[in-house]
């Protein structure tokens, strides 16, 4: 049962040898031939998780006393596999880049000065947030007395006014929830 699992290491260590062969040449490919290296390297990365899934079923079915020792190796493998996704889709990523600067027309500065044009709004963005929070701490605090002003004020005018009508059936915000007689 080892032997297949070894064969299965095998296979695996020459794919992802070529795997990764193929994602460091993607950048300096032109780009017909990045296209199709890319769809290559997308189809021999699904073939190493199959491998891998047959290897972890290999490995179930080795004796308890001996699975120890091929678990780590496969902890590896899985690692190994998660490092050449990681590296693959940053290859694309420059891949892509290129690409759209060559539709484009960018060059490497318009990308400093996008980078430095987002800074400049993030930190306006978080002075504007700060003095909202300022703005509303204010409000907060001051709301009990602001509101507690007009009620206030009405009482003494329907006061003055000789007007019989009661403080406690009219609400005012401050009023939601108390009981009314």
């Amino acid at each position: 049962m080892s032997s297949d699992f070894e064969g299965y290491e095998q296979d695996f260590a020459v794919l992802t040898a070529e795997i990764t062969n193929k994602i460091a040449r993607v950048p300096r490919l032109p780009p017909d031939e990045k296209k199709q290296v890319v769809a290559n390297v997308e189809k021999q990365l699904e073939e190493a998780r199959e491998l891998l899934e047959q290897m972890d079923l290999e490995v179930r079915e080795i004796p308890p006393q001996s699975r120890g020792m091929y678990r780590n190796r496969m902890r590896s493998y899985k690692q190994e596999m998660g490092n050449l996704e990681t590296d693959f889709k940053r290859s694309r990523i420059a891949y892509s880049d290129e690409v759209r600067n060559e539709l484009l027309g960018d060059d490497g500065n318009s990308s400093e000065n996008q980078r430095a044009h987002l800074l400049d709004n993030t930190e306006r963005l978080e002075r504007s947030s700060r003095r909202l929070e300022a703005g509303y701490q204010i409000a907060v605090e001051t709301a009990p007395s602001v509101i507690s002003r007009p009620k206030q004020s009405y009482r003494r005018s329907t006061r003055d006014r000789g007007t019989n009508v009661k403080d406690s059936r009219t609400n005012w915000p401050g009023d939601v929830g108390k009981p009314q007689s």
